[in-house]
């Protein structure tokens, strides 16, 4: 089974994670879309994801992940020891997604913001939906 993820084209830092995922993922496992698409939006209405979230969407099959849940998800399919990161999903939520909010609190002002998506290469590109 394929895995959605569903990220803010318009972050650079979570641009810099997508290029990262990508090279990590030589399965092709992850398909992605920009939370500012059409298929984005639409994805995020059908699994009804509430529209102020504000966080990396992970959707596999009919089950979606925020946060640090669905960064964990993301951990435990990349190559290399990046999978070992998954261990951190025995820390509790709250603990876990106020480091994640933090993070995503002050990433662009820590990383920027552009003002559209970036282009995925010809290689890569069939992997954006």
């Amino acid at each position: 089974m394929n895995t959605i993820i569903l990220f803010d084209g318009e972050c650079n830092f979570c641009d810099s994670s997508v290029q990262f995922i990508i090279k990590r993922d030589p399965k092709g496992k992850f398909y992605f879309a920009s939370l500012q698409s059409d298929t984005g939006k639409s994805l995020l209405k059908k699994h009804r994801v509430p529209a102020d979230v504000d966080s990396i969407i992970v959707i596999e099959g009919d089950k979606v992940y925020s946060r640090s849940a669905a960064a964990l998800r993301i951990s435990r399919h990349l190559k290399g020891a990046w999978k070992l990161l998954y261990v951190l999903i025995l820390v509790p939520s709250p603990i876990r997604n106020a480091a994640y909010d933090f993070i995503a609190k002050n990433r662009y002002n820590w990383f920027g913001k552009r003002d559209s998506c970036m282009l995925p290469s010809p290689s890569v590109r069939k992997r954006f939906i």
